[in-house]
């Protein structure tokens, strides 16, 4: 455990992501010196030394201890063996386990994508941990609960591929910062992979009408077959806000995707709240906010 207060110095890559949002005030509180890299930085914040960068061509001297990198994992910085690093705490994810095989080849490619950054980073002579978190939500910024809302709110239903009944783990983007800060400041997370989902488990179609009881509007939701749900996706394929789905993604609404978190709790105390959504607002911008 590092307990002089002159190395508790962090670079936050990915620091407007949804985690960052929780992760930068959670370490401002806890006494980091923060340096935090975004492409779109925000104008104004206090105490934080923001600094705008594109890890694609990433050039930024490290000096820090350590590194809380929320970027995706395949942008991790090169050459961090001969920086200051003593900590790096990464986010990969579950779907290097639920997309491995996939219909879809792009998805099977983002699959290999994480296990091979995970093997890069695993090979670092730096102290290291990684997170898999599953289903992320928490400030609107996400592509599948937000996804759901906007779907849900121009529309007015939600289309289901069969029952609906694939589990779910939603996670909330404030758990896995919490996380990341408790797992940095113990050696028992070193040097290993942890899964986190969330603290409830509950069927896709479950899940879809908490979202319609927090917008106020009566779920929903309608069964579609197969062929005619394949039919709406590339429908829908070439408006921006929908580009991101694929027919695979929809199959996924049948299957369970659950992982245990156990030994991060024993590890490193980590506590997943429940979905529960109890305020939901949006803002010209369109973005959902969730605040649990």
């Amino acid at each position: 455990m590092l307990t002089n207060s002159t190395q508790k110095s962090a670079l936050v890559t990915g620091a407007s992501s949804q985690i960052g949002h929780f992760l930068v005030p959670r370490l401002q509180a806890a006494g980091f010196a923060i340096t935090a890299l975004s492409r779109h930085p925000p104008q104004n914040s206090t105490g934080i030394n923001w600094q705008q960068a594109d890890l694609l061509n990433f050039s930024f001297p490290i000096t820090q201890a350590y590194l809380f990198h929320l970027a995706p994992l395949s942008l991790l910085p090169p050459s961090l063996n001969e920086t200051s690093l003593k900590r790096i705490i990464a986010f990969s994810s579950t779907s290097c386990f639920s997309k491995s095989k996939s219909t879809d080849p792009k998805e099977r490619a983002i699959a290999a994508q994480l296990i091979e950054a995970e093997s890069v980073l695993s090979a670092l002579d730096i102290s290291w941990t990684v997170f898999r978190p599953t289903l992320i939500y928490g400030c609107g910024l996400d592509k599948n609960v937000s996804f759901i809302a906007q779907f849900i709110r121009r529309f007015g239903f939600f289309p289901i591929l069969g029952e609906g009944k694939g589990l779910r783990q939603p996670v909330h983007a404030d758990d896995l910062a919490q996380a990341a800060i408790q797992a940095s400041l113990t050696t028992k997370a070193v040097n290993k992979a942890y899964n986190l989902s969330g603290g409830q488990t509950l069927s896709y179609d479950d899940m879809v009408n908490s979202i319609f009881q927090q917008l106020g509007k009566t779920p929903r939701l309608v069964k579609i077959p197969a062929s005619i749900f394949k039919l709406l996706v590339h429908s829908l394929s070439w408006m921006p806000a929908f580009s991101h789905i694929s027919t695979a993604m929809l199959d996924r609404m049948n299957q369970d995707l659950c992982f245990e978190h156990t030994e991060a709790t024993q590890d490193f105390g980590y506590a997943p709240r429940a979905f529960k959504l109890t305020d939901v607002a949006h803002s010209g911008s369109k973005k959902w906010k969730y605040v649990l």
